[in-house]
């Protein structure tokens, strides 16, 4: 380890960090991270790139009646630089974007964007982060997706780590070239035919089959291999918080994949759609600080170099982990720890048809976020988030809260629905606010007739078919997340070749017979066709004149049209109709869940007979193979009065 003071040196074309370790050369023109320097190698980013295309930060953006979720993408350059902070210990520089009428005319985003970057004596690597602002009398704008992209060397670094779970040997970009591979559907999947390595021929590559939810992203990132006279690095990307990310803990976001490439996602629509599109208006202010993130550089000799580098880029983890807030970034934007309050209290559940007494809310994900509806929380985009999980008492402590107005959210695994406080609370510097025991009271009406999966807000619990063997991520197979493979969807008609699902309570097994994804049927002709599920259900009797309750929770859904008709398939029009929902392209991306919701919908007795009924469940819209749901949890509560 280098005890050398933090030094800079400014040339015609770049200005270098150093600190004896590793050196950092920053673009002079646009402030992008044209080399890392580490260990003896000249440069870990792509030397075969131009010198803007290896380290930088980029935005999606369109003008404000734009619609979805692409846009004019820019990637950000810093017109003009400054020294913030310049001594032995820090090193901080600022690469500046203005915004001003004329930038319309450049097709540039209406942001001022302040990106900084900071070494200190002694790390093994860099901080990133940027200030983005939005000034009241700028013009609207939408901003589908920000991201941080480092493009490392293909020929050095092979092996990719995004979990305990989820490492191997990968591909390089080559193999994705049409001479080498063929695109499938979507395009992000590649079937690598003829690939450089032979060991990788049949697979299927996708980018989204490396996608994590925000609070699973911590560190991310390549091995390079080992040689005789080299010894193995890494470099990772360490995300110490998700509280600048949006969506909340539970939104997925891309991590590494071939290139090599390594993200850092701080905005993004994917497995969302629309609804997480930043919407800025005009006459509104709005600034955020995105990061900081740390680079991290390691290296080492020893015989098994993945599991010794991987452990040790967790450690660093950790310690960054335990640092945040950061003290050192030197923007008045940044919160330090003083600047900022914390939460604390007691969740408990009621549910009087499980228990006479309140329960306690173990294991309940519980945060503050901008106010709003409950489970807003899922698409707010422009504030910061700040989440927990209880402990088996069902107490949380929520730290290092950003001073500003929230609301208190939370959900429990086993019960559906959101929680949300109708009070709001305002974070001061300093401030330790007790909300003292809160209850969330469960959608319930009456005593559960049957139930179908787990409320948890995945389909994980479903039946996840065995991949085509022509298309398989050999990463995936016997792998708890085997829904990350390709083509399953189309799985779904090789099972069901002429009729749809039929699941029967009391005889079936969701984990066996409820397909994770209720998705369209391809015919022989190539057209897709709605399909029609059925749950086949007894009632020892019913009772007149009540009101029975179908609970019916989404893990996601796109472009969907969900009908549900009781005892009669053909009831025009249906007992229950959800229009056109969802935009989560979630099947395609190979994720288990998007965005959550629920439907309590009325059943009235009359629709209802004694000993044998059925539910039938339609996904009516069929333009293609990707549009379907992905049922979280399904229940059907008798009257009250059966308590």
């Amino acid at each position: 380890m280098s005890s050398q003071a933090v030094k800079l040196r400014v040339d015609d074309n770049y200005v270098v960090m150093d600190n004896g370790i590793l050196e950092v050369y920053l673009s002079k023109k646009g402030g992008f991270i044209s080399a890392i320097q580490y260990n003896g190698v000249d440069n870990l980013l792509e030397v075969l790139n131009e010198a803007h295309d290896r380290g930088y930060w980029d935005i999606v953006w369109n003008e404000a009646d734009s619609t979805g979720t692409t846009g004019i993408y820019e990637r950000v350059v810093g017109t003009s630089y400054k020294v913030i902070v310049q001594n032995d210990e820090q090193l901080e520089i600022s690469f500046t974007k203005t915004w001003d009428r004329s930038s319309m005319e450049e097709k540039q985003s209406p942001l001022n964007i302040d990106i900084r970057y900071v070494m200190l004596r002694n790390s093994c690597g860099l901080y990133c982060y940027s200030i983005f602002e939005h000034r009241k009398e700028w013009p609207a704008f939408n901003v589908p997706q920000i991201r941080m992209v480092f493009k490392l060397r293909k020929e050095k670094f092979n092996y990719m780590a995004i979990a305990d779970n989820k490492q191997r040997l990968m591909p390089v970009p080559d193999d994705r070239l049409p001479t080498r591979g063929r695109t499938l559907v979507p395009p992000e999947a590649v079937l690598l035919v003829d690939p450089i390595e032979p060991h990788f021929k049949g697979e299927v590559d996708d980018k989204y089959q490396y996608s994590s939810n925000n609070k699973d992203i911590k560190v991310h990132g390549w091995i390079s291999s080992k040689s005789e006279t080299n010894p193995a690095m890494g470099f990772w990307v360490i995300i110490p918080t998700n509280e600048f990310q949006s969506g909340g803990p539970l939104k997925q976001n891309l991590t590494s994949h071939v290139g090599p490439i390594s993200l850092a996602m701080f905005l993004s629509s994917h497995y969302a759609g629309e609804d997480v599109v930043m919407r800025v208006q005009r006459n509104e202010s709005w600034k955020k600080v995105f990061g900081p993130i740390f680079i991290y550089l390691n290296t080492s000799s020893e015989n098994q170099v993945q599991p010794s580098l991987w452990k040790d880029a967790k450690d660093q983890m950790s310690k960054e982990v335990q640092s945040w807030p950061y003290d050192f970034p030197a923007s008045g934007d940044f919160h330090k720890s003083h600047q900022r309050g914390s939460v604390y209290g007691t969740l408990k559940v009621q549910d009087r048809f499980i228990s006479d007494h309140q329960i306690l809310a173990e294991g309940a994900y519980i945060g503050l976020a901008p106010p709003g509806e409950p489970g807003s929380w899922q698409t707010e985009c422009k504030g910061y988030q700040f989440w927990t999980q209880t402990n088996k008492r069902g107490f949380f402590s929520i730290n290092n809260i950003h001073s500003g107005n929230y609301n208190l959210y939370a959900w429990i695994p086993g019960f559906i629905g959101d929680y949300c406080n109708n009070v709001v609370l305002t974070i001061k510097p300093g401030n330790k606010v007790n909300v003292g025991e809160i209850v969330y009271e469960a959608p319930r009406n009456g005593p559960t007739l049957w139930e179908i999966g787990i409320p948890d807000r995945t389909a994980a619990e479903f039946y996840v078919p065995d991949p085509n063997p022509n298309y398989i991520n050999t990463l995936y197979l016997n792998h708890p997340d085997r829904f990350r493979q390709h083509g399953l969807w189309e799985r779904y008609a090789d099972l069901y070749p002429n009729e749809d699902l039929i699941y029967t309570v009391g005889h079936s097994d969701y984990t066996k017979h409820w397909f994770f994804a209720h998705v369209t049927r391809k015919r022989d002709d190539g057209t897709y066709h709605g399909t029609t599920w059925q749950i086949k259900f007894k009632l020892h009797n019913v009772q007149k004149n009540g009101t029975y309750k179908l609970r019916l929770a989404l893990a996601a859904v796109n472009f969907s049209q969900l009908q549900v008709r009781v005892n009669n398939p053909k009831e025009d029009p249906p007992m229950f109709t959800s229009g056109l929902i969802g935009k989560d392209n979630a099947i395609a991306r190979h994720g288990i869940h998007g965005l959550y919701r629920l439907y309590n919908i009325d059943v009235s007795s009359h629709l209802l007979v004694k000993d044998d009924n059925i539910i039938y469940l339609t996904q009516t819209i069929a333009n293609g193979p990707f549009q379907g749901i992905m049922y979280d949890y399904i229940r059907l509560e008798a009257p009250p009065s059966h308590k």
